[in-house]
């Protein structure tokens, strides 16, 4: 029964209507020029604002903590021995390879498999002369372990034949554009393994990251590779009982020293995303010291969760009922996100991947 599920874990409280013209399908025109909704969290009061904006919300001793993760072309398009199309999306990026005799390289990933009928152990899926797969094992809901089979480099093999895997509500009739490489990737992406892109992170140009540095605000990176777990929608009805998904996350001592230190000076910390956040939080111990942390990162922050670290959030507009929204709703108040989205959706801001963002401030 769901009755007596306190509204702040009944995901019906966190659904709401989204006019699918307000799903962005192409980012704007430079990447700085998109709009931003400031929400104060002690007021509950917001402004509509563009986002080069941003910089008067940060003053010098402030610290701005991005995600340095870099989205690789996960999504193949290849074909069966029999000649039916398959496409196969890489859920993480492989980066121990071995050698397989006769110039041959081979390496095992997790994939998720698409066809236009089942598939089978032993099966291959050809997608050059020099690149094929081997379907391993079928789990459910068209999840495989697959190995790959390859001549060459696989990161030019998938740069030169993969697809960006862009998010499901993405949809376009001539799929991926040419200017979606650079786009759905933020300006300080380095370290290759996401599949989804650290979407907050994508108004930030070089400029503007210049000024900030002039202006005395630092910037510090965290490696959280997104999966494709973050766009799993939530099933349950008390969504304390969601079992959220693992991303690999990387918070070096030297960041972990700077953000310390800052904290201790009395700077704030701004965190560019939801991933960021996740990570952040996820390092810090019981006294909010954040530790040098390398493994797969957990955490579930909802409604009821003690911050850590974070009060101050850079962010775009995320689902109705998923868990980002639950973990905004967090960090400022369930009630006070539905409003601010509300007053989005009334005034034309676009919203998800390639939309608008939002800057939470808590102090």
């Amino acid at each position: 029964m769901a009755e007596n599920i306190p509204p702040q874990y009944d995901i019906e409280s966190y659904h709401f209507d989204l006019p699918m013209d307000r799903i962005a399908q192409h980012p704007a025109n430079t990447r700085d020029q998109s709009r931003l909704l400031s929400l104060d969290i002690a007021s509950g009061t917001f402004r509509d604002l563009d986002f080069r904006d941003i910089i008067n919300f940060f003053t010098p001793g402030d610290l701005i903590v991005v995600n340095n993760t870099k989205v690789f072309p996960a999504r193949l398009l290849g074909r069966k021995e029999t000649g039916g199309r398959v496409e196969l999306l890489i859920l993480h990026y492989p980066h121990s390879i071995s050698p397989s005799g006769n110039g041959i390289r081979e390496v095992e990933v997790m994939g998720l498999l698409k066809g236009s009928k089942s598939f089978k152990p032993g099966q291959k899926i050809l997608f050059t002369q020099n690149f094929f797969a081997e379907v391993m094992e079928i789990f459910a809901a068209g999840k495989a372990r697959v190995r790959l089979f390859f001549h060459g480099e696989l990161e030019h093999l998938l740069e030169t034949h993969g697809h960006l895997p862009l998010p499901p509500y993405i949809r376009r009739n001539d799929g991926e554009k040419s200017n979606d490489r650079e786009r759905y990737q933020t300006v300080y992406a380095s370290q290759t393994g996401a599949i989804a892109a650290p979407t907050a992170g994508l108004h930030f140009t070089q400029e503007l990251l210049t000024i900030l540095k002039d202006k005395g605000i630092a910037l510090e990176s965290v490696t959280l590779h997104v999966g494709y777990g973050t766009f799993a929608p939530v099933r349950v009805r008390d969504i304390r009982q969601h079992q959220i998904h693992s991303e690999f996350l990387t918070v070096s001592a030297e960041t972990a020293e700077k953000i310390n230190t800052v904290r201790s000076a009395g700077g704030r910390v701004w965190a560019v995303g939801t991933t960021t956040v996740r990570a952040l939080e996820f390092a810090a111990d019981d006294s909010g010291r954040v530790q040098p942390t390398e493994g797969w990162c957990n955490l579930y922050i909802y409604p009821g969760y003690h911050f850590k670290v974070v009060r101050n959030l850079i962010t775009n507009f995320h689902l109705p009922s998923s868990s980002l929204l639950f973990m905004v709703s967090a960090l400022a108040g369930k009630e006070k996100i539905l409003k601010a989205y509300q007053h989005a959706i009334i005034h034309g801001y676009r919203f998800f991947s390639y939309g608008d963002a939002m800057i939470i401030c808590g102090d």
